[in-house]
């Protein structure tokens, strides 16, 4: 099939402009009762090529979507290749509604069933079936195993170093700028420290603590000193019980044990490394502390820690010239990186190693020191250059993996080494959603394999789903929503008998008679006349009737209807004919799914054209309809085997107005010879090629099993489509319950057995304030 080609200079949305998506590190979620869109908020929008042959995409693809609009471009997403989310970072949310069981042949079974499906979705794409699609829809992406270097962490994907201009959303960067600085630039000024509960000069809950009285004006070339403390929890509340402090060099001043004032309720020992019988002979007491740390410090002292507000509310000391570094590598969302992970990050140090009873506050003193060093000395844009954000992503994957690894059947994990190299469980977008803090949510149906779901997210019916997921899905980023029609409708003998009435009515609305004839009339003229309004796959004489008649199946929707709407009465080969569609019971609401089809949000700026001679090429008709207005997209689809254009195209517009106007000015146009005939689309995109491989497929069944097959799905049929009827309510429901700026894709996943093959459909969009996704 050919694909879509691009004219009047207007290029493909999927690879235009610059990326506006992920700006922002982390995502401004509005809160579940936050209401609408404020006056200067940015919607997102989602701009997809999505024509022609470009209507196919893989699970691959799906995941590049899903993952880029759950992660943003801070942890190693990127924008999908084959579509484009502009301002990622405001989306409200991702809700992934996941149909189990059905394909693209059940949409279009029930499509008058699916009222709301097609009139809100704009964007549909072919989705190829997968034996187990929510694995694949989970995404197992690259092994991201952290290495250590001399450096630090470091991950296996290059993809991990940002480019410059994504240095420009860096949180560190958007603090600090590019440039580098001396010291005094990092200092926390009197506001950051009363935000992040510094003890504060003259503050109410400081009395009694001691001043450091270093008051004289800090410069650039002011001495540093590491200070870190470990506390025990004592009647009191938190108290010190070791103090570390060390110079710019990294040797230790002082490292002292401390006996609380008070009863110790728990020494912490795990952590602070304090138990009873050390701290028995102990006679140092807060006080000697305080005056040894106010003489050991000069005037311009600055002093370096992690937290550092809790070592001085723990010391009951006030120092007015303080770096944290836990905000000095400044993260989003009022995040903070452990000391631990930055050590080994930017240092390539382990501290706090388990190993070791409790942390060694000397060892945590001198790690923040060095910190606080580097950034001085490398400038904000190195340590941006780190994308410290994907590290600890990569880091906290590999523990996700390791977890999963271990808890794996013994068996299990034996058979595995037996038969491959060992190597850790590949991490999903799901476990990258977690470890960033943000909760995926996982709803399905008891009676159906969902693996990865917890218990409590299992339900009994989609009744019970439905009620979940309106309470749950505003509380969450990111959602997984599995319905389904119940495991009776699911069997592979209602899906062939499905399949059969599927192709049987797709024949007869693909096929007209037309007649009576003459006797002697001329077959060549009835063909290239019936020709005129699309691509014939057949056309035979039919001799049962008192004059000949002609059944013709056209290859296109269009072309029957064409074919109905301009010939019928019209006089062809010398007789005044009659066109029609084969009255059968498949086709009784032929002309309503005509209708609704004509309004299908799809195919909204998009007509048909009709009668192009096969020497035309693409660049041909480029060049003839490139004096149409607002032209956007030519499709001329190619025979699937023999890979020769029909005689027919596909012309979309950026507005449906002037569609409309295009059909006017295609009335009576000529080129080269040849008339043109034109109308509004029916099957523009995906629709197209999967009818024309419906239209040449052929039932493998015997004719009697066939039958009975047949005859059993009529017995349910009724019940079937008020069940589909159902569930599109059901997505209706939970659509509109959706924040404004959320995206929403729904998935039939298709179907890959044994048995057959049915290729899946992926519906999506944006919602908008209107309650459609806008798009």
């Amino acid at each position: 099939m050919a694909k879509a080609v691009c004219v009047n200079g207007y290029k493909r949305p999927a690879g235009a402009g610059e990326d506006a998506g992920g700006r922002q590190a982390a995502r401004k979620r509005r809160r579940a009762d936050g209401g609408g869109r404020g006056p200067e908020e940015k919607s997102s929008r989602l701009s997809a090529a999505l024509f022609g042959e470009d209507c196919e995409i893989s699970h691959d693809q799906l995941y590049e979507l899903l993952k880029y609009a759950a992660l943003g471009k801070c942890h190693n997403a990127t924008q999908p290749s084959w579509c484009r989310i502009y301002h990622q970072s405001h989306l409200a949310g991702v809700v992934v509604i996941v149909l189990h069981e059905m394909s693209q042949l059940h949409f279009y079974k029930f499509y008058l069933q699916f009222k709301h499906l097609r009139r809100v979705f704009r964007h549909r794409f072919t989705l190829t079936p997968s034996a187990n699609f929510l694995a694949s829809l989970y995404g197992e992406g690259a092994n991201l195993k952290p290495q250590n270097t001399a450096q630090g962490l470091t991950s296996t994907s290059s993809e991990c170093i940002p480019k410059s201009s994504d240095l420009q959303c860096d949180p560190i960067i958007r603090k600090y700028g590019e440039k580098k600085r001396g010291l005094t630039s990092y200092t926390l000024t009197l506001e950051e420290q009363k935000k992040n509960d510094y003890p504060i000069k003259g503050s109410p809950g400081c009395k009694g603590y001691i001043y450091t009285e270093c008051d004289q004006q800090r410069t650039d070339s002011s001495p540093l000193f590491g200070l870190d403390c470990e506390m025990c929890l004592t009647a009191k509340g938190n108290e010190v019980t070791r103090v570390s402090l060390v110079d710019a060099q990294g040797q230790c001043l002082l490292n002292e044990l401390v006996k609380p004032e008070s009863t110790v309720v728990n020494y912490r020992t795990r952590f602070s490394g304090i138990t009873k019988k050390m701290l028995l002979p102990v006679k140092t007491r807060l006080p000697d502390i305080q005056t040894r740390l106010k003489k050991m410090l000069p005037h311009d002292a600055v002093l370096v820690g992690h937290s550092l507000n809790a070592d001085l509310q723990a010391l009951e000391m006030i120092h007015p010239s303080v770096i944290d570094t836990s905000l000095l590598f400044a993260r989003n969302e009022g995040r903070r990186f452990k000391l631990k992970f930055l050590a080994k990050a930017v240092l390539g140090k382990e501290i706090q190693c388990e190993q070791k009873l409790g942390h060694d506050p000397a060892e945590d003193a001198r790690a923040a020191l060095e910190l606080a060093q580097f950034f001085i000395e490398q400038g904000p844009a190195k340590v941006a250059e780190l994308n410290l954000e994907m590290l600890l992503t990569t880091e906290k994957l590999a523990e996700v993996s390791q977890n999963k690894a271990a808890f794996q059947p013994q068996e299990c994990r034996v058979q595995k080494q037996l038969n491959e190299p060992p190597h850790l469980s590949k991490p999903c977008f799901l476990d990258c959603l977690q470890v960033t803090g943000q909760k995926p949510l996982l709803l399905g149906r008891q009676d159906l394999d969902f693996s990865g779901l917890r218990q409590s997210n299992l339900s009994t019916s989609n009744k019970q789903i439905l009620q979940r997921a309106l309470e749950d899905v505003p509380l969450s980023t990111f959602s997984i929503i599995q319905f389904s029609l119940g495991p009776e409708y699911i069997a592979s003998h209602h899906l062939a008998g499905l399949c059969e009435k599927v192709r049987s009515k797709l024949t007869d609305m693909l096929t007209i008679y037309a007649g009576p004839f003459e006797e002697s009339f001329c077959l060549k003229s009835v063909k290239k006349e019936f020709g005129r309004c699309g691509p014939i796959q057949s056309l035979t004489v039919v001799t049962e009737t008192y004059q000949p008649y002609v059944c013709i199946q056209y290859e296109v929707l269009e072309a029957a209807q064409l074919a109905v709407e301009s010939l019928n009465g019209a006089e062809v080969a010398g007789s005044c004919i009659k066109v029609q569609r084969p009255v059968t019971a498949a086709v009784l609401d032929c002309d309503v799914l005509i209708k609704e089809l004509e309004l299908d949000v799809e195919n909204e700026g998009v007509i048909y054209v009709a009668g192009l001679k096969k020497s035309l090429t693409e660049m041909d008709l480029q060049e003839e309809f490139s004096q149409l207005k607002d032209l956007e997209t030519l499709f001329l689809p190619k025979d699937l085997q023999s890979g020769k254009h029909r005689n027919c195209c596909f012309l979309k517009f950026q507005k449906s107005q002037s569609a409309v106007d295009a059909l006017e000015v295609i009335k009576g146009w000529t080129v080269k010879g040849s008339k043109l005939r034109s109308r509004h689309a029916l099957a523009s995109g995906h629709l197209w090629r999967w009818i024309w491989e419906m239209n040449h497929s052929n039932g493998k069944q015997g004719g009697n099993i066939l039958y009975e097959k047949m005859e059993q799905l009529s017995d349910s049929e009724q019940d079937l489509r008020k069940k589909v009827k159902k569930l599109d309510q059901h997505i209706k429901k939970l659509y509109r319950s959706l924040q404004n700026n959320t995206l929403c894709v729904v998935l039939f996943p298709g179907v890959n057995s044994t048995h057959g093959s049915q290729s899946g459909l992926g519906l999506m969009g944006i919602k908008d304030d209107g309650g459609r996704s806008g798009c």
